[in-house]
């Protein structure tokens, strides 16, 4: 996307946003694309919105008591404004590009997390709604510079929609390869080996 397009973008969801959430405590908005930072993925958009930190955790504590503060604060604007993020993420749905929606509470978090946030991606699932996703089981991995690449590449050739599709594809070139029945019968092996001590 044009970075003229792109600011367009930005000041449209800004609107937005602020007429959703009138009063809230907003600290600003980010419209993201695919290059911007690593969690963005190729074709996707991530509207960000940037809630202020609570006072305690806004006078520059980086502690776990502060990310809990920050989650309180993210707790308190779901729980006051649930009708109008699940509007927006409707209005995203609309979108040509595949828009994901961000909630994050401002400052800095304690050492090594990520701080409380709320991202919600495709309308329904982000709500714990909608399609066969029942069958699936969310699965965290960390992924290397690498990893993320060749993820990315499939998704640009068209060969999955997202990077948790091509990880599942990925799998399920595994699982059809005849090594692979033979690793597993193996492992069944030594699982029976373990009941028996």
């Amino acid at each position: 996307m044009e970075q003229a397009e792109l600011e367009q973008l930005r000041q449209q969801f800004d609107g937005e946003v602020r007429n959703r959430f009138p009063g809230a405590p907003i600290q600003r908005v980010e419209v993201l694309q695919y290059g911007d930072e690593p969690s963005v993925e190729p074709g996707q958009i991530l509207g960000r919105v940037i809630l202020d930190a609570p006072a305690g955790a806004a006078e520059g504590g980086k502690t776990e008591q502060h990310d809990e503060e920050r989650g309180r604060a993210l707790e308190a604007f779901h729980d006051t404004h649930r009708d109008a993020i699940r509007q927006l993420r409707r209005d995203l749905d609309r979108m040509p590009a595949n828009a994901v929606l961000e909630f994050v509470v401002g400052g800095e978090t304690a050492e090594g997390h990520r701080g409380p946030h709320l991202k919600l991606a495709h309308g329904p699932r982000g709500f714990g709604g909608g399609g066969g996703e029942s069958q699936f089981t969310p699965v965290m991995a960390r992924l290397g510079q690498e990893d993320l690449e060749t993820l990315d590449t499939l998704i640009t050739a068209g060969i999955a929609p997202s990077r948790a599709e091509a990880v599942r594809w990925a799998l399920a070139r595994i699982r059809e390869r005849p090594a692979y029945e033979q690793l597993r019968a193996r492992a069944m092996e030594i699982e029976e080996l373990k009941a028996q001590f």
